[in-house]
């Protein structure tokens, strides 16, 4: 009874890394528990059930990519993330900026938006550079985990460059040595400056 416990929840895990993948692919879900909470509705289990991780749901991300989207259409739009990225970052360069998240790991969606980190103690600073190169913000925040336990929320600009949606989120200077921690694997963001995007650009 045990082992086919242990199987009925490993089968479980699996679905609902699926579901929620298929949410966040599709339905544009960017929080991971959120994703995993709706895949549970979704599936009709239990809500005390083992849920995967985070980990186990961009491998399932990756997965439903590889079945259900043209690689070249994702090759495109993957590009056309990058050079929105690289642009924003130009105009941007005072403030150290570093693209973080799906445009950087390759892991895009439609719904996927240009994420750069950039480091100022004054954040209307930023908001000045952006209007100075014609580029018009809305004014947010994100919350990011700066180490187990503790997060933070910085505020952040929403704008469309080249018809993407870019999201520059304002971190003080003490922290440009210091990568917030990543939602998938806990482990410091991987973040990445203007010339190695350029990089990835022309491989």
């Amino acid at each position: 009874m045990a082992r086919r416990n242990r199987r009925s929840n490993g089968h479980d895990r699996q679905a609902v890394a699926s579901e929620a993948a298929r949410l966040m692919s599709n339905k544009g879900l960017r929080d991971f528990r959120s994703a995993k909470q709706k895949a549970v509705e979704s599936l009709g289990l239990a809500r005390n059930g083992a849920l995967p991780s985070n980990g186990e749901v961009e491998e399932a991300l990756a997965e439903h990519q590889r079945i259900f989207n043209d690689d070249e259409e994702r090759l495109q739009l993957l590009r056309s993330l990058r050079s929105a990225a690289l642009s924003l970052m130009q105009a941007l360069e005072p403030f150290m900026p570093r693209l973080v998240g799906d445009a950087l790991s390759g892991l895009v969606t439609t719904h996927s938006p240009v994420e750069l980190h950039v480091f100022a103690d004054a954040p209307e600073a930023v908001d000045e550079a952006l209007a100075l190169h014609g580029v018009r913000s809305r004014h947010t925040g994100r919350r990011l985990r700066l180490r187990q336990g503790v997060s933070e929320t910085f505020p952040t600009f929403s704008c469309m460059v080249n018809d993407c949606e870019c999201l520059v989120t304002v971190l003080p200077l003490r922290r440009r040595g210091h990568a917030p921690l990543s939602p998938v694997d806990g482990r410091p963001m991987r973040r990445a400056g203007a010339k190695e995007v350029g990089a990835l650009l022309a491989e």
